[in-house]
């Protein structure tokens, strides 16, 4: 048959669960070697004390995956660097030797786009509408971020979102 394909699609809604199965393999050998990981999906952070081990077990890991699951690792999208510079699931760390959870600027310039579009004041839409809008937006995405370590980041934010909701009761 022409046109079959094998796998889900990705970005679908059940490629994450999928991985999450297959990839369970993974985690016990993962767990098995005593290492500390975070996983989601095909997403993968494997956190060691220096970039030498980083470099011995990312080998060992990509041969274990396409040994026993027949898997590949993407070398363009892995690296073995510092926490501070990756992100995972839109959450990074700090510098120092005292490592915090903080967002990632993508998380960031992202949450700052949404609260623009939902903020505009072109809308036509009452100020009491856009707050509950927005409450509903910031709850939800405070709910996800509830890990971040680094409160002046919130702050800022908090006096961003007011200047902006000023601006738009100006304009009423």
């Amino acid at each position: 048959m022409q046109g079959l394909h094998e796998g889900t699609p990705q970005g679908g809604p059940l490629s994450p669960l999928l991985s999450n199965i297959h990839l369970d393999e993974l985690d016990k050998e993962l767990e098995g070697r005593g290492h500390k990981f975070c996983r989601y999906a095909d997403d993968c952070n494997i956190y060691v004390r220096s970039e030498r081990a980083g470099k011995r077990v990312m080998d060992s890991i990509e041969r274990f995956l396409a040994k026993k699951m027949k898997l590949k690792v993407n070398r363009q999208k892995s690296a073995v660097t510092k926490p501070q510079e990756r992100q995972f699931l839109g959450f990074s760390f700090t510098g120092g030797c005292m490592l915090k959870i903080k967002l990632s600027r993508k998380a960031l310039k992202n949450v700052k786009h949404r609260i623009k579009q939902i903020t505009r004041r072109s809308r036509g839409i009452s100020l009491l509408q856009l707050v509950k809008e927005l409450s509903e937006y910031l709850r939800g995405w405070l709910s996800y971020y509830r890990l971040i370590e680094t409160p002046t980041v919130l702050r800022d934010l908090d006096s961003w979102i007011g200047r902006r909701l000023r601006c738009f009761v100006m304009k009423c």
